[in-house]
């Protein structure tokens, strides 16, 4: 399983500024952010932390919805 700070990698050439685009952005600037992750609590608890933007927690959950269904198949 990769991990979720990989799968948000996908957002970083997006054109369109949006929130996906600007957390996967930040995780990549954050040498702190636990890159190997596959953990929903512990990429969760350091967001709680370390949050980039207002709206970064629930763009993680929705976010991570796909993660694990892209994950699954």
């Amino acid at each position: 399983m990769r991990s979720f700070y990989h799968y948000m990698m996908r957002f970083r050439g997006n054109k369109q500024q949006d929130h996906e685009k600007e957390l996967a952005d930040w995780m990549f600037e954050d040498h702190s952010f636990p890159k190997q992750s596959t953990s929903y609590h512990e990429v969760s608890d350091y967001l709680e932390w370390n949050a980039p933007f207002p709206e970064a927690l629930s763009v993680f959950d929705r976010l991570w919805e796909s993660y694990q269904v892209d994950e699954k198949e």
